[in-house]
Parts: C-alpha cells; structure tokens; sequence
C-alpha cells in the first residue's frame, strides 16, 4: 500500500510509547521542515543537563548581558549534535538566516542569533536545541503508520512555556488524548 504523502511542517509528533529508539522515547519533536525529500525537527523536551547556554557562549567568545545566559540547552536529536539550532517565536528575523516556518515559529542557526540573545535583543520566545532529528524520503511517514508517532498543531505554550517534563503530555492533551490509554501496539481494523 502507498504511503499518503504529509506536510508536518510547523507540527509537533509526540513519540507514542512503544518507541523502539531510545533517543526519542516521549519526545516530543517540532518539525521544521518536511518535504518529499524527507524532514527536520527538534526535540522539545529534552534538556541536556550539564549544557546551559552560558557555557556555549563562553566557547564562542560572547559575553552575556545580565542573566541572559541562563537558559538551558535541549538535545534537539542525533544529527549533526555539535550544530546548535535555535528555534523561536517568529518576530524575530535575521533575514536569509531565519527559517520561517510559520506565523508562531521560526530557527535561525547562526552565532549572530547567540549575541542577539546575549544582548537580550534576540527573539522573545527561544529554545536552543544541539543537534537536530532527520527522516529520509518517505521514513517519517512510514514510522507514523508503523505507529511510532502521533502528531498535532505546535503551540508556542507546549513548546517554549511547559516544564519540560510535561511537555509530552501537554502535547498529547492536545490532541485529547490521556497517556494511559496509549497503547505501544499497532492495529488493523
């Protein structure tokens, strides 16, 4: 049977419980691109303990202003883990750097973004993500029909606002949907 092409550009996909990947297991991942090439998120809710952004900017020469240094940094998935992603709320801009995905969010990945934030002049709402997750042609779609993900509308509350340990329930709320009811087995009617 085909697969039904998607466009999850601007979703979140919350990993459904029996994830066989344990990089994902209740992630909850922002797509940020998606085409029929394949797609590109960051995963949401899943600090890197011993990272804050403060130890980043020290690396590349940037002096925080105040506390502007004090925000954590999320593993954004397994690609690339030493390119730093910054995903936003969608006023600010850095012209052909800023991926604007929608009218809520966009993610620059420059240093410019990084003094931007140090300064305190950077986007209101940030989320800095090292690495990123990826899909080849056709393999996102078919670990949502193999039952890998559900997927529903990105608010800026889920992803920037909720304690990172709710996210991926406030996710599946949502969609309606209580975790206790999910089932890590896919069925056929």
């Amino acid at each position: 049977m085909p697969i039904e092409p998607l466009n999850l550009c601007g979703k979140l996909l919350i990993a459904m419980p029996g994830m066989s990947d344990p990089r994902f297991e209740k992630s909850v991942v922002y797509i940020c691109a998606h085409s029929d090439e394949g797609a590109m998120g960051l995963i949401v809710n899943k600090p890197m303990p011993d990272v804050a952004l403060s130890d980043l900017l020290k690396q590349l020469s940037i002096k925080p202003a105040g506390q502007n240094g004090d925000i954590p940094v999320y593993f954004g998935g397994p690609v690339e883990v030493g390119r730093g992603f910054i995903l936003h709320s969608s006023e600010y801009k850095l012209d052909e750097h800023t991926l604007t995905v929608d009218a809520q969010f966009a993610m620059t990945a420059t240093q410019d973004v990084l003094r931007d934030i140090a300064a305190g002049s950077g986007p209101k709402a940030k989320l800095l993500a090292l690495g990123y997750a990826g899909w080849d042609a056709g393999q996102l779609e078919t670990e949502i029909q193999q039952n890998g993900w559900l997927s529903c509308d990105a608010t800026a509350d889920v992803v920037f606002d909720q304690p990172s340990a709710d996210k991926w329930t406030a996710a599946l709320k949502l969609l309606g949907v209580d975790a206790l009811t999910l089932s890590a087995t896919a069925g056929r009617a």
